[in-house]
């Protein structure tokens, strides 16, 4: 089955094929309204051909369904449907819980995601559990403040890294996993990994999305 993740963030927007080898960049941002985004995927894969979509979305997603605006964007994402503006059936998950499952190997992943604000998923025995750490208080604001973005801009790398490093470590101490994934646009700005980490990449966001229609395929398969 011929497959497009559509994987939304807060400066782009990027979009792979399971039959494609390049992956595409459309630009995003606060006027960035789920109308515009059909519209500018629609134009920039014209030449793709599938036949089901998965979408990583930086918010809130319950049985698959958006249930909070995002902080990036524009408005309008809870209440759009995606299948009728497709005209394919789309399946929808949080962009981390995306990348997460993606990069899931065995045993307890944590994965966190520097990006314009920060990503956060657990993958256990190859179920995902979204979470959502970045708006927890941290010091004098939130998480996402010191680690996303924002804290990148406001702060020398070396002090937004020092950051990072403590975050990571505090995370490691509640959930206790086995395996910790650091992806998003600004991970590649570490310059030191902490012992147990690993490096993300999007390649595996696009992975977690193809791995969202896999039961289904092997469901068909067996039938």
């Amino acid at each position: 089955m011929k497959l497009l993740v559509i994987d939304i963030g807060g400066t782009n927007v990027k979009v792979k094929a399971n039959n494609e080898d390049e992956r595409r960049k459309i630009p995003s941002g606060d006027f960035m309204t789920p109308e515009k985004m059909v519209a500018a995927v629609l134009e920039n894969t014209q030449d793709w051909e599938f036949e089901a979509i998965s979408i990583g979305y930086p918010g809130v997603i319950k049985k698959g369904k958006i249930m909070t605006e995002p902080k990036n964007l524009g408005e309008g994402w809870t209440s759009f449907d995606f299948d009728a503006a497709f005209g394919k059936p789309v399946r929808i998950i949080n962009d981390a819980a995306m990348q997460a499952l993606g990069s899931y190997e065995e045993g307890v992943l944590l994965f966190l995601g520097l990006g314009t604000g920060l990503g956060s998923a657990i993958v256990f025995d190859g179920t995902v559990l979204p979470l959502e750490l970045a708006h927890l208080p941290y010091r004098k604001g939130t998480y996402e403040d010191y680690i996303g973005l924002r804290g990148l801009e406001r702060m020398e790398q070396e002090k937004w890294q020092e950051h990072v490093l403590s975050i990571i470590k505090k995370f490691s101490a509640a959930f206790l996993p086995e395996d910790i994934v650091i992806g998003g646009g600004n991970s590649k700005l570490l310059t030191k990994i902490p012992k147990g980490c690993r490096l993300g990449n999007n390649k595996l966001a696009f992975e977690g999305g193809f791995r969202l229609w896999e039961n289904t395929f092997r469901k068909k398969e067996v039938q």
